[in-house]
């Protein structure tokens, strides 16, 4: 292993890792209203497990960063919350301009890296975030968000979510007009937290390629959350990325069914299981009778394998949602971590991971703008029904 990590910090340093969601801009809105004197970043901080000494530690060149806000706030609330987000993100790259580099494309990825600093994109999590206006997702480009999560974890009026009751069998016109215009104005689908039926029809509309900034595979394990095999498949033909989460719900089967339990056990007391805020305080009492089974880093080697397998190595990538789950898997508890999971898939048994292969699953730019490239997905007879109803908050 020590022969393995050298080597895996050697890839990274040649390679460096483009994660597709951090959700580091919400604790700062929460723990230090944006003030990074407050929250100091350049140093290591106890109340995240972000900051910059472990981004450089763990081989991270470039970082989607998530301008979340929680699905709980709907229209102008959303709106304005998101805008906040937006210019956290922007005060903290400013904050923090020799380590961190404004990133609108593909080609400022490498001039940051050219640079030595690390590249810093914006993913908005959540259609509520545009108010079911074009014109707002218009704006949130020009302020230089890069994605649209489709739904986070309720439905939208014009799209179903994954962990929510089906409501408009995937996409409504308008959601088809979200994802005409997202790709006329160069930015992309993100279709992590959307039900099956949205990911399929969201692909047949897409004449770019999509990502999952943070989905695993569902086969590997059965949360809603996950991306079920015949939609990677049809990521070989969109030309788009799976990026694998480190949220140990949507890794291991243990842990996924611990999160319906607790669910089911949160709904005895009211609290809704979408509801961000309130499933997360309370889980975290549940969590000292019932303790949450452990991930492991081998648990993401089989989602990336498995994704490497059905949809091809051009179409997986990593999206760790640090700062954005209350566990992770053991050895990747924060940011640094991303060596050990290298050298873990350079000596993972079964198909080998080579060193060519595992810069493959962790290119940096390759996920910064999205290219032309038509792309069709055929819908399976029902092969989404009767999923878990598990809900997942991350």
């Amino acid at each position: 292993m020590p022969d393995a990590l050298a080597r895996a910090h050697a890839l990274l340093a040649e390679h460096p890792l483009m994660d597709g969601h951090n959700d580091l801009p919400w604790e700062a809105r929460v723990q230090a209203g944006y003030d990074f004197e407050r929250l100091d970043i350049s140093t290591p901080v106890a109340s995240t497990v972000t900051d910059l000494p472990r981004l450089r530690a763990g081989g991270v060149g470039g970082q989607f960063w998530s301008v979340f806000v929680p699905s709980s706030l709907q229209g102008d609330a959303a709106v304005t919350a998101t805008l906040e987000q937006i210019d956290g993100v922007h005060h903290m790259i400013r904050s923090y301009a020799a380590e961190l580099a404004l990133a609108r494309t593909a080609e400022d990825v490498d001039v940051a890296r050219s640079q030595g600093r690390i590249a810093s994109l914006l993913g908005a999590e959540g259609g509520h975030s545009i108010g079911c206006s074009l014109a707002t997702l218009r704006a949130l480009h020009v302020l230089g968000v890069r994605y649209l999560t489709l739904t986070h974890n309720d439905n939208v009026p014009w799209a179903d979510s994954a962990t929510d009751v089906p409501a408009v069998g995937g996409l409504t016109a308008f959601g088809r007009e979200v994802v005409r215009e997202l790709n006329r104005i160069g930015m992309m689908v993100d279709l992590s937290h959307v039900a099956a039926s949205t990911m399929r029809q969201a692909i047949e509309v897409s004449v770019a390629p999509v990502i999952f900034s943070h989905s695993s595979a569902r086969a590997v394990c059965d949360s809603p959350r996950n991306v079920p095999d015949d939609v990677l498949e049809c990521l070989r033909d969109n030309g788009g990325v799976c990026m694998v989460t480190f949220v140990p719900e949507f890794l291991s089967p243990a842990t996924a069914q611990w999160r319906v339990e607790a669910a089911a056990a949160a709904a005895e007391r009211g609290v809704d299981a979408k509801d961000w805020v309130a499933f997360h305080r309370f889980a975290t009492q549940y969590r000292r009778e019932h303790p949450k089974p452990d991930a492991t880093i081998e648990d993401v080697v089989a989602h990336l394998e498995h994704v490497r397998d059905v949809a091809g190595i051009d179409h997986v990538g990593i999206g760790g949602d640090y700062d954005g789950t209350d566990t992770y898997p053991v050895g990747l508890e924060d940011v640094s971590g991303y060596p050990r999971l290298v050298a873990a898939l350079v000596t993972a048994s079964g198909p080998t991971w080579t060193l060519h292969s595992s810069s493959a699953a962790t290119p940096c730019g390759s996920c910064a703008t999205s290219r032309p490239s038509p792309g069709t997905c055929r819908k399976p007879g029902d092969r989404a029904s009767g999923r878990s109803r598990s809900s997942t908050a991350d």
